[in-house]
């Protein structure tokens, strides 16, 4: 795994407090794009087991598609996300947020398609629905706090906002006013349905 080596708190989209993996699944920006809004995610590889480090071989285009059953349903699968936050909320970086993470989809917010061309990709290990633990949200309040100094976010949303009916996570399980609380943000930064 290729490790990027950072300096300071920001340089070239890379936070100074993260452990950077270089994935190659990004592309740059459109032209004039607004990095204005955090999509947060949840993801764990196999699904409901943690720690494995499954999650960045998949983000690196490593994953051993023959080493589980469910990996075969996800074969050549080609994501990323900017940054990945592990169960002990140890805090990876996959992706410049300079440049255009693939973890959105097809996507719809703000009034705006293609929600990876104006969006930062968080993802949380964890399964879907499920509770997230404290060390997650502390380091997810960190690097969202870190995000609003260097880049104008307005809104903060799950996939589920952004892609509707077709992407369910964090889901229930993610708490949202504890988020909230540790940013000090108005409710219009957020979803309807989390305030």
């Amino acid at each position: 795994m290729a490790e990027v080596q950072p300096s300071g708190l920001w340089r070239e989209g890379w936070y100074g407090h993260a452990r950077a993996l270089a994935s190659p699944n990004f592309g740059p920006r459109p032209a004039g794009a607004c990095i204005d809004l955090v999509v947060l995610h949840s993801i764990s590889l196999p699904p409901g087991e943690y720690g494995t480090g499954c999650v960045q071989q998949l983000f690196l285009n490593q994953l051993d598609w023959q080493a589980h059953p469910y990996f075969q349903t996800i074969q050549g699968l080609e994501v990323s996300a900017h940054f990945f936050i592990s169960r002990s909320g140890e805090l990876w970086q996959l992706v410049s947020c300079d440049q255009r993470a693939w973890h959105a989809g097809a996507s719809h917010y703000r009034g705006r398609d293609h929600c990876n061309d104006d969006s930062i990709g968080i993802e949380l290990e964890g399964l879907e629905g499920q509770l997230f633990e404290a060390a997650q949200y502390e380091t997810l309040a960190s690097v969202c706090a870190a995000l609003l100094t260097q880049y104008p976010i307005a809104h903060l949303a799950g996939h589920e906002h952004v892609a509707p009916g077709r992407k369910a996570d964090p889901g229930p399980g993610f708490d949202w006013p504890v988020l909230k609380k540790s940013l000090g943000l108005a409710d219009s930064h957020f979803p309807p349905s989390t305030t």
